[in-house]
C-alpha cells in the first residue's frame, strides 16, 4: 500500500516498503553498491528487488510489471515518464598489472591489437565505441560478459584489456590488482538518468529513494574522478 506522507513527514527508518527497480549490469555492478549501505543505514526494514531493463519494454515494466524505477542510459524520449539525470559515465581500461602495456600509455594501434574484453557495456555503448572507431580494423574481441568474474578469469593467462564503464573500473581496479587507463581515443561521457512512473511522483518513499540514489551516485562519480583524475 503506497504511503500518503508528504517527504517531509515520512520516516525511512519506518518504513517497510518493497521496492523493484530495473536495472542494468553496469547500474547493478557500480551505483547501487556504492548507495546499498546508506539506504540500509536509514531504512533498515525496506526490501529492495532488482529486474533486468529491458529498454524495448521499460515503460511496461514501469507501467503494469511492478518496476518503481529504473536506472539506464536513454536511448530515446522517456515520455510519458518522468525522469532525473543522474550523472555523465566514461568508458575505461583495465589491464593485469602484469600486462606487457601495464607502465605504458595505451594506444590506439594497442587497442585494436591486444586480445580485449567488453564488461557491462550495453548494445548502444558498444555502439558509441565502434562508432568512435569507425575507419580502424576490428578489434581482437575475446570475451564479451555481463559481469567481471568472466574476464578475472583469463586476465592473468592472456594480455587482455578489459573495456568496462568508468565507475565499475574505480570500485573494482585495487581489489583485484589491475591497471586503468583512459581510451586511447576520443570518446564522449554519456547520461545515466533515473526514471519512474508519474504515479511515483509524489510517493514519499519514493522521493526518498530516488533522492538517496541521485546523491550516492554523484557522490561515487565525483570520488572517481577525483581520485583517477579521469573524466
Amino acid at each position: 500500500m503506497r504511503t500518503l506522507l508528504t517527504p517531509n513527514d515520512f520516516q525511512p527508518h519506518a518504513c517497510q516498503q518493497r521496492f523493484v527497480i530495473a536495472t542494468t549490469d553496469y547500474a547493478m555492478q557500480t551505483i547501487l553498491p556504492f548507495a546499498l549501505p546508506r539506504i540500509y543505514s536509514e531504512a533498515p526494514a525496506i526490501s529492495l528487488e532488482f529486474a533486468p531493463l529491458q529498454h524495448d519494454h521499460m515503460l511496461t515494466q514501469l507501467t503494469s510489471d511492478g518496476c518503481d524505477m529504473a536506472i539506464c542510459r536513454p536511448t530515446g524520449p522517456v515520455e510519458p515518464l518522468c525522469s532525473d539525470h543522474l550523472g555523465r559515465v566514461s568508458v575505461f581500461c583495465m589491464l593485469s598489472k602484469h600486462h606487457p602495456l601495464a607502465d605504458a600509455e595505451l594506444t590506439v594501434q594497442d587497442y585494436l591489437t591486444y586480445p580485449h574484453a567488453m564488461i557491462a557495456i550495453s548494445d548502444g555503448v558498444k555502439a558509441l565505441i565502434d562508432e568512435a572507431l569507425r575507419g580502424y580494423p576490428a578489434r581482437k574481441m575475446a570475451l564479451r560478459a555481463y559481469h567481471l568474474e568472466a574476464a578475472l578469469a583469463i586476465v592473468e593467462t592472456m594480455p587482455l584489456i578489459i573495456t568496462v564503464p568508468a565507475d565499475l573500473a574505480y570500485l573494482v581496479a585495487d581489489k583485484h590488482d589491475l591497471v586503468v587507463k583512459p581510451l586511447p581515443f576520443e570518446f564522449k561521457p554519456f547520461d545515466y538518468s533515473l526514471i519512474w512512473h508519474p504515479r511515483c511522483e509524489h510517493s514519499a518513499p519514493q522521493i526518498w529513494l530516488r533522492q538517496l540514489i541521485k546523491e550516492e551516485c554523484g557522490k561515487l562519480i565525483d570520488k572517481r574522478v577525483h581520485d583517477l583524475g579521469l573524466i
